[in-house]
């Protein structure tokens, strides 16, 4: 072969290479939860629904790429990220030093404080250490909220549930004496006819180090160009209105929170 046909041959081998790489790049897996209304919701028909879900949506036509989703467990869903089942996760991950020692973040598409649910028959009136002193509060475990519980309730017996699901029918019918979780998650349920049981008891503080900047989307420790990718979508959809449509579609403030 001359060096002509050979230089040719490798030039088209590395055009095949490159566009091989490209195409990958083009295609996306989405990790989520499935089980954290109205955030991230798997149907019984299958569907994923919520509004991390449309974000994801949104942000995958911002970046021109081809996403398809899967869910995981909550407690397992960093360590399946890092074993490559998918290549982000868009699961109302709130970005904390923890995490971050873990994982790479965008920067956030949300922040909403935490909050403090309880039966609306409950004697209690406020939400201070003093006054859940002795009392069982629920959370979902491996999450922030069962972080700031644990520090800020230390003399609350805190009971741990895989999803919040499991935590509100435990609420519903008087196993435990609150839960804590996002405001806006607490907020819809007692909204809905299936969290007629109960009420907001309070907001609480937000605690930097541990409820961190706000939600984020997590990806590989390596991987920090595609977390830029994902910044500079939220910045462009909160730009050409697109981040208002999906936020109003679901909620009645800006659930981004300060600028």
């Amino acid at each position: 072969m001359t060096m002509s046909r050979l230089f040719a041959a490798a030039s088209i081998a590395a055009v095949s290479l490159f566009a091989g790489s490209a195409l990958a790049q083009e295609k996306l897996t989405i990790g989520t939860e499935g089980a954290y209304p109205p955030f991230n919701v798997l149907e019984s028909n299958g569907n994923l629904t919520g509004f991390d879900i449309d974000i994801a949506k949104a942000l995958c036509d911002e970046m021109k790429v081809t996403c398809t989703f899967v869910t995981n467990d909550w407690d397992g869903i960093i360590p399946a990220l890092q074993s490559k089942k998918f290549d982000a996760i868009i699961a109302s991950m709130s970005i904390t030093p923890e995490r971050m020692q873990q994982v790479a973040f965008s920067k956030k598409y949300y922040n909403t404080p935490p909050a403090v649910a309880v039966p609306k028959d409950s004697p209690l009136k406020d939400a201070t250490a003093a006054s859940l002193k002795g009392k069982t509060l629920g959370a979902q475990g491996s999450t922030t909220h069962s972080n700031y519980t644990e520090k800020h309730f230390p003399d609350s017996e805190l009971k741990l549930y895989p999803t919040s699901d499991e935590y509100k029918l435990d609420l519903t019918n008087g196993r435990i004496d609150g839960v804590v979780d996002d405001i806006v998650v607490l907020s819809e349920w007692v909204k809905s006819e299936a969290g007629n049981c109960c009420k907001i008891l309070a907001p609480l503080p937000v605690d930097a180090e541990i409820n961190g900047e706000g939600a984020g989307i997590a990806v590989r420790k390596d991987e920090t160009a595609l977390a830029d990718r994902f910044t500079a979508a939220i910045a462009a959809i909160r730009a050409n209105g697109k981040y208002a449509e999906i936020n109003k579609k679901y909620f009645d403030f800006d659930v981004y929170g300060d600028k």
